[in-house]
């Protein structure tokens, strides 16, 4: 698994939209390859996001649920990295 995927499962609150297409993105840049998208790639990158999000989704609902929270946050939870997308956001 990429290093930069953390666990989901088992999130309180649970993960939002945007964390799972955050794991989504990295899974598809990790597999694919593709680190920049241009003209070329773009649309099946986006495609492959939204197929692996929409699955991600449906087995976190299907799961049952973990009995310990995940040992580490996502990025998306983490302080330092809500800063820099909003210093990057800033620009």
């Amino acid at each position: 698994m990429c290093r930069n995927i953390t666990a989901l499962r088992g999130l309180e609150p649970a993960a939002t939209p945007e964390e799972i297409e955050a794991a989504a993105r990295q899974y598809v840049r990790k597999v694919s390859g593709v680190q920049t998208l241009s003209d070329n790639t773009r649309d099946p990158f986006e495609a492959a996001v939204a197929a692996v999000a929409k699955a991600t989704t449906q087995l976190l609902a299907e799961l049952p649920p973990r009995k310990q929270p995940p040992a580490t946050l996502p990025p998306l939870r983490r302080p330092q990295v809500r800063a820099r997308l909003a210093a990057k956001n800033a620009r």
